[in-house]
């Protein structure tokens, strides 16, 4: 970059470096800061296909400002440091209040480019997970529409699966 493009501010430049310097990005980022990050770089997330026996998929209700409303696969985007494995189990765990298991490799690997600025291009690693402990019932959708963050077992897919998503539709089991 030329010195002519940059744009300096020292007392910017001085609250920049303290919280870079008091910050531990694997535990994630201040969220202005991860919103910032998402306009400068890709962000590489996990998404976790958990299919039963019966060839149903487990979905979470999704409603916020980056991907609207709608189901989704859980999943969340890897912090520093991080490896893949980490943050399934996390999202398993923060998602769905479940252990699971999965697959050494990914089985796509998905790349998003959209037209928000923030959180515009993601790179999404798809793996299939199954579920080792009972699922939180809490959190069991049984409303139309659902509550954030609750989940639902699903033959095919649904309809309102939230668009960032849509390339895994030929994952889903046909009714």
């Amino acid at each position: 970059m030329s010195s002519s493009s940059a744009r300096t501010d020292p007392g910017a430049a001085a609250d920049l470096n303290a919280l870079v310097r008091d910050l531990d990005a694997r535990q994630g980022l201040p969220l202005d800061l991860f919103l910032l990050v998402s306009r400068l770089t890709p962000m590489v997330n996990v998404d976790l296909l958990i299919q039963d026996d019966a060839g149903r998929t487990l979905l979470t209700w999704r409603d916020d400002e980056s991907f609207g409303t709608g189901w989704h696969l859980p999943g969340g985007v890897i912090r520093f440091k991080e490896r893949a494995a980490e943050r399934i189990l996390a999202c398993a765990h923060e998602e769905l209040g479940v252990g699971v298991v999965h697959d050494a490799e990914p089985a796509a690997v998905v790349e998003s480019v959209r037209k928000p600025d923030v959180r515009g291009h993601l790179v999404s690693l798809l793996y299939r997970c199954r579920v080792t402990s009972e699922l939180d019932e809490s959190r069991h959708a049984t409303d139309d529409p659902p509550a954030a963050g609750h989940w639902r077992w699903h033959l095919g897919c649904p309809p309102d699966l939230v668009e960032v998503q849509a390339p895994y539709t030929r994952y889903f089991s046909q009714p």
